[in-house]
């Protein structure tokens, strides 16, 4: 009787239609490369708020746009959610950095002088000239730094980046994520450090 019901199920099993894997792909620097350093003098701390990010770029599907046309890239995903891999990013783009401003880890209970609210407003894989055409990489992100018992001005502002890709495969689309990535979190680091410390 068993054997009549495994042989059932498995008669099963076969009949559904089988999907291919979708490959599987993350943006930011290898952490094993980048080794953390030591913060110059006058550092500060600074606590991230948690990140916000647009909706359909957050979750772990590469968003495509297309004049008034958004799709995901079918049978490719982001290893976890670009939320996530961003965050990650952000974590390593201060550890390696060198400057002024210490990024707080999350949960760590250290007072901070300043809180970073960042906000993710595109992330996307822009086709201005057609789907047959290498696309451009789209990210921009808002940055607030706060500090109540200094109030300053001039402490908000928006990173962007277009990199074009080297052609229209996934993989050339990822690795100008990539660029695009590290060129908005450089810029972000720099302007924490100078505005920090002014």
């Amino acid at each position: 009787m068993i054997g009549a019901m495994a042989a059932s199920l498995a008669g099963c099993i076969t009949l559904l239609p089988k999907t291919p894997p979708a490959q599987l792909y993350r943006f930011g620097a290898d952490p094993a490369a980048m080794a953390p350093t030591q913060n110059a003098a006058g550092a500060f701390a600074v606590r991230a708020q948690p990140l916000g990010f647009e909706r359909a770029s957050a979750n772990d599907q590469i968003l495509t746009v297309e004049g008034d046309k958004t799709a995901y890239i079918g049978g490719a995903r982001w290893i976890t959610s670009a939320t996530s891999l961003f965050e990650a990013s952000v974590d390593r783009a201060f550890a390696v950095h060198g400057g002024a401003a210490r990024l707080l880890a999350r949960g760590e209970t250290a007072g901070a002088d300043y809180t970073l609210k960042l906000d993710v407003r595109r992330f996307e894989v822009l086709y201005e000239h057609g789907l047959e055409t290498a696309p451009t990489i789209k990210v921009e992100v808002y940055a607030a730094l706060d500090n109540p018992s200094s109030p300053g001005a001039d402490r908000e502002h928006i990173f962007q980046a277009a990199i074009p890709a080297a052609d229209n495969r996934v993989g050339a689309i990822v690795a100008a994520f990539d660029q695009a990535v590290d060129q908005v979190l450089g810029a972000l680091v720099s302007w924490v450090d100078a505005k920090g410390s002014g």
